[in-house]
């Protein structure tokens, strides 16, 4: 008797949970759709890269000579100024080697000046010896010998002269070897990195060894972006450039300043190195930083504007004679109904409408709500929503109470 009376309490609630959701459902004729409304805005067309962080002129300082370091007047983050010493060398043996060629060129000096005095008696004494031939009192082979003496001095006179000259330019390449010895900064700038320590030797064999790495006023830098091929046919020179960097929060402003065309396949992706240069106020960007930039291509203010997922929306229950871009707006019946656009650019969510005018206002559609966006299907079963009265579950429960 008690099963029988709930078996009846249950089909009787079952039974008014049922009326109750006919009553309330939708009917299957109406359809329901996600719509926006056409509106004006500012849409920006970019493009995203990933760039490097350096500064605008980079210079490695090194060494052309040997020997080991006796002295460092840098560091690493030190300001230099042009001309400044940044490190000293041991000059002893470059000394040592200027003190042998200055010695040899005094030597050789001394060796022209002889032989002048040597070549100047040979001139006297061929002259003599020429009034005493001229007055048949001097044998002709002695004139003749008195005439190559004083040849031949001449051309040792040009020997030394040349041995002179020789001898000049090693004391020049010893002083500048002995100058090499000496380290100083060529520009204005920061040291962003040693490579060596006081007491280290330093050998310079086919080129020269770095010392320093230093970097010109961090006050202005540039961004090395590594741009895809198929964007870089957008880019020109002066198109404004937003940047951010991992430890600010805040964005950076450039300009790109150069388009180069050194190509670099990577895995058969093939990009073009482009420069941005920018203001580095307070100096926070250091050489290094990954940046990602935003380079604005194309801007248009106080256009009409659609979302893009309009442009995606294609019923199949709609029929048009429509051939091209279209977008479906709803009518006074609240029906759609095509209407052919021309687009202007995208930020990849809104998109520009450039024709036709006078629709600014009207709701465009987007898809179709819930369910129905899949085309009546029920889709994927939610095992947290309640399942309608008189379903399967219902039905297992009443067999179950028999």
């Amino acid at each position: 008797m008690k099963n029988a009376l709930l078996l009846l309490l249950l089909v009787a609630a079952g039974a008014g949970g049922w009326y109750a959701y006919v009553k309330t459902r939708p009917a299957k004729d109406t359809v329901a759709y996600r719509t926006s409304p056409v509106t004006r805005g500012t849409v920006i067309k970019d493009i995203r890269v990933t760039g490097i962080v350096r500064p605008i002129k980079q210079v490695e300082v090194g060494t052309q000579v040997n020997g080991p370091i006796v002295r460092l007047y840098a560091d690493f983050n030190s300001v230099v100024t042009a001309n400044q010493v940044v490190a000293q060398i041991d000059p002893a043996v470059y000394e040592a080697t200027h003190a042998k060629d200055c010695a040899q060129l005094k030597s050789n000096e001394a060796n022209v000046n002889q032989t002048r005095a040597r070549l100047a008696l040979a001139e006297k004494d061929l002259a003599r010896k020429s009034e005493l031939a001229a007055r048949k009192m001097l044998a002709p082979s002695e004139l003749d010998a008195a005439a190559a003496e004083r040849d031949a001095l001449q051309a040792q006179l040009g020997v030394a002269l040349a041995a002179v000259e020789q001898s000049q330019a090693a004391v020049k390449l010893s002083r500048t070897n002995l100058g090499y010895c000496t380290i100083r900064s060529p520009v204005d700038g920061v040291v962003i990195a040693r490579n060596v320590d006081e007491g280290q030797t330093v050998v310079s064999s086919m080129s020269a060894q770095k010392l320093f790495q230093i970097a010109t006023d961090l006050k202005r830098i540039q961004v090395e972006a590594s741009v895809p091929e198929a964007d870089v046919g957008q880019l020109r020179n002066g198109q404004p450039v937003s940047f951010t960097v991992d430890a600010y929060p805040d964005p950076f402003k450039g300009e790109v300043t150069q388009i180069r065309l050194a190509s670099s396949t990577v895995q058969n992706v093939v990009t073009y190195p482009v420069i941005v240069e920018a203001d580095n106020p307070g100096e926070r960007l250091f050489p290094g930083m990954t940046a990602i930039l935003l380079i604005e291509v194309s801007r248009q203010e106080d256009a009409l504007v659609i979302p893009a997922a309009a442009m995606r929306f294609a019923p199949t229950n709609l029929v048009t004679d429509i051939r091209g871009p279209k977008i479906w707006l709803l009518n006074t019946n609240r029906t759609p109904e095509a209407v052919a656009v021309k687009l202007g650019i995208s930020d990849g969510s809104r998109i520009v409408l450039q024709e036709p005018d006078g629709v600014e206002g009207r709701e465009v559609v987007l898809g179709l709500q819930g369910s129905q966006a899949n085309g009546g299907a029920a889709g994927p079963k939610n095992p947290f929503m309640p399942t309608p009265p008189g379903g399967n579950d219902a039905r297992q429960m009443r067999r179950a109470m028999r």
